[in-house]
């Protein structure tokens, strides 16, 4: 099978496609057909190694992702794809099921076929969403709703959600009207009209505006993190009600569960979560693909695409 490789850290020229071989299922694993994969902002620090991050962080992720090299070579952490064969002992899914699954640590998605236990991240795809689609919407639907529901945002309150318009920050916007909340949405100017379709009622441009008009927030959410900041931002962070909140994607580790996959799943097939992507890349421009997500300008989410039907023969 073609996968895309990567055997050493460095920037995006390092990523290789390269024919390896296919992977075979346990006797509780599933084999995936995988159609489409996502890059995110995680799949680009780990094949950098970070070398710009503090010492403690770049220690903490190569303890975890390999020291010298990336301990698994094939990158990717998300997928949307069918089952094509399943294990003796398999007993939630059959093949022909199109899923939805977060591998986390093993990683794998870049890749026509992966292997993964049933027991794990893996669920049904949304079926009035295309493969791609369905991959767009876990990693930022899974962080935001992780971050919202620790507030337990209620309706009415106000819910200002700083960068809106990345993968973490679109699912939020929708997330936090589907409960209820006003919400205002920080942004460029060119990503207004995106986020006013997902259900914002107020706009602001971070790079025109330096204060969010006198407004008071019972929550500030900052999807990008404290890497990436503004005047507005700083401006935003003490903008609070008296009980108000500020939370950061950067305030934990996080680490998702299947029921919350799940539930991501079934508000992405009531059409309550919308999924956003930028743009798709095919397997073979995988650098390209971690190019833009690296210059953090992306609208949602960027997709890899991976065509392709059966399995090659002596693969």
């Amino acid at each position: 099978m073609k996968a895309v490789v990567c055997t050493r850290y460095g920037p995006p020229e390092v990523l290789r496609v390269q024919q390896v071989a296919t992977p075979a299922p346990g006797a509780r694993e599933l084999l995936i057909r995988i159609h489409a994969a996502t890059v995110t902002v995680s799949d680009c620090y780990i094949r950098s190694g970070v070398p710009t991050a503090k010492l403690w962080f770049r220690a903490m992720l190569r303890l975890m992702m390999g020291f010298r090299r990336p301990r698994r070579s094939i990158p990717g952490a998300l997928l949307a794809g069918e089952v094509v064969q399943t294990g003796q002992r398999v007993t939630r899914f059959q093949p022909g099921d199109r899923v939805v699954a977060f591998t986390l640590l093993r990683m794998g998605c870049y890749a026509e076929f992966t292997t993964l236990p049933e027991k794990k991240l893996v669920t049904a795809a949304p079926a009035n969403l295309s493969y791609e689609e369905a991959a767009a919407i876990p990693y930022g639907g899974l962080l935001a709703a992780h971050f919202l529901q620790k507030q337990d945002i209620r309706p009415g309150q106000q819910v200002l959600i700083y960068g809106a318009s990345g993968a973490i920050g679109t699912a939020a916007v929708q997330l936090a009207r589907h409960a209820g909340a006003e919400v205002t949405a920080v942004c460029s100017g060119g990503n207004l009209d995106l986020v006013r379709s997902l259900g914002a009622d107020h706009v602001l441009d971070y790079t025109r505006e330096q204060t969010p008009g006198g407004r008071r927030f019972d929550l500030v959410f900052d999807a990008v993190g404290r890497r990436l900041s503004s005047e507005l931002k700083v401006a935003c962070q003490t903008a609070l009600t008296p009980a108000g909140k500020y939370a950061s994607v950067d305030d934990e580790l996080w680490r998702p569960k299947l029921a919350d996959l799940q539930r991501l799943m079934q508000l992405a097939e009531a059409g309550v979560l919308k999924p956003v992507i930028d743009r798709c890349y095919p397997l073979e421009q995988a650098a390209e693909a971690h190019r833009q997500v690296e210059q953090r300008h992306k609208k949602g989410n960027v997709i890899i695409t991976i065509p392709g039907d059966g399995i090659s023969e002596g693969e």
